[in-house]
């Protein structure tokens, strides 16, 4: 479960850089920094809804703030 997280973790940070170099290449002339930030934020959302599946299969605990 850590590396799946650890993996989408790295794919999100990924396409946010690349969507920083997209927008100082072109200078807003393509698209292409709106397909990199839309990725970034179909990734976040399986992320969220991976973590959700984990707690309720029970493959992650919640510790709670101690």
């Amino acid at each position: 479960m850590k590396i799946l997280v650890g993996i989408s973790f790295l794919l999100i940070f990924f396409s946010l850089g690349s969507a920083l170099i997209y927008m100082m290449k072109d200078k807003g002339r393509s698209n292409r920094t709106v397909k990199a930030l839309a990725f970034r934020v179909g990734f976040s959302v399986c992320l969220f809804l991976l973590i959700l599946a984990a707690n309720h299969f029970g493959l992650v605990q919640p510790t709670g703030i101690r």
